[in-house]
């Protein structure tokens, strides 16, 4: 992507690339992993401090696939990120102080403090709540598309995102066949991280590799290296835009080692020594910094500069989520039903 946008160009010093539309694409996909980077040490210090009550699972070296999947949605565009997806939640307009008075139980969070910070969602503005059975969103996302064709709505696409081990399931398979079936307008990026929480690719799937699923199901199939951010925003836009005009489903799979353990409280200590050593293994935030260096995209001070504002940004929403209360367990009124008339008139039969 960006390689092609230079392609041509001799530059023999440090001074700053003019900035391109793809140049601002670039540092702006770049914002959204390094705000997620930040948020997710945070969160990870926080929890390891005793205020953040549950799990805590990190997207640390996913954060350029993620980006990208949130970057090139719109109004009317469906998302279903899963838990390692703050990045494109974000970009995808996910407020940061939802994020934290989530993790923190804030009562005046999204979830009011009533449900895990892994089931967060925005339903209204079509970003669903994550579904903890893996493949399940899939089917989910493939319902709400076809909902909207149903009542005539044009000019939309759903994404949703999952493991290599999610890969596996059911769900996703009842999904992935249904979609292609009724020609729906979805991407699926699956992430492999080359571990089901401690279980290896070789015990998970006997094909060479997923993307070579795609044909079967009757997908447009796309193989990417999830710690290069070219490729993931080149990759992902080209497949919203397919889908956008009508083509087949698109079935994308990004390689790239999770850069942590299934879970703050797992050590993944199973992950052999020299597969950190892979190509597949980069950090994508130090590898994308370096890229910007490197193309005199911005300097060190710039980069310290966002770093540094960023940063600002967690803190305050945090010490903003910390001073408020969690909610009362006889005073709170929030039911599953949508509408309090519902609950107390309830329509049988």
């Amino acid at each position: 992507m960006l390689q092609t946008a230079q392609r041509g160009k001799k530059s023999s010093t440090k001074k700053a690339a003019p900035k391109t539309a793809v140049h601002e694409l670039f540092l702006e996909a770049f914002r959204w992993m390094l705000l997620a980077r930040i948020l997710e040490d945070k969160l990870r210090s926080l929890y390891r401090g005793g205020m953040i009550v549950g799990g805590v699972y990190l997207g640390r070296g996913q954060e350029a696939v993620s980006a990208a999947c949130g970057m090139f949605l719109k109004k009317g565009d469906v998302f279903g990120p899963l838990i390692r997806d703050q990045a494109g939640r974000s970009a995808f307009g996910e407020p940061l102080l939802d994020v934290v008075r989530t993790y923190l139980g804030s009562v005046k969070g999204p979830m009011r403090g009533r449900d895990g910070n892994i089931h967060r969602g925005r339903p209204r503005d079509n970003q669903l709540a994550m579904i903890s059975h893996l493949g399940a969103m899939i089917p989910v996302v493939v319902g709400k598309l076809m909902a909207k064709r149903m009542k005539g709505e044009k000019d939309f696409v759903g994404l949703t995102t999952l493991g290599e081990g999610g890969m596996q399931t059911g769900a996703s398979h009842e999904g992935l066949n249904i979609a292609a079936v009724e020609q729906v307008p979805l991407v699926v990026v699956v992430t492999n991280n080359h571990w089901a929480y401690s279980t290896p690719n070789e015990r998970e799937f006997a094909c060479a590799n997923l993307v070579d699923r795609a044909i079967g199901y009757g997908y447009e199939g796309h193989k990417i290296a999830g710690t290069d951010l070219n490729q993931c925003l080149e990759v992902i836009e080209m497949a919203v835009k397919r889908a956008r005009a009508g083509r087949p489903p698109q079935l994308i799979v990004a390689e790239v080692l999770r850069l942590a353990g299934h879970g703050e409280h797992d050590d993944a200590s199973y992950v052999p020594g020299e597969m950190k050593n892979q190509p597949f293994a980069q950090d994508p935030v130090a590898q994308t910094e370096k890229f910007i260096l490197d193309k005199g995209l911005l300097d060190r001070d710039a980069l310290k500069q966002m770093r540094a504002e960023i940063a600002k940004e967690v803190d305050e929403a945090v010490a903003t989520a910390q001073q408020e209360d969690a909610p009362h367990p006889r005073e709170e009124d929030w039911v599953a039903l949508s509408t309090r008339d519902l609950v107390d008139q309830p329509r049988l039969g």
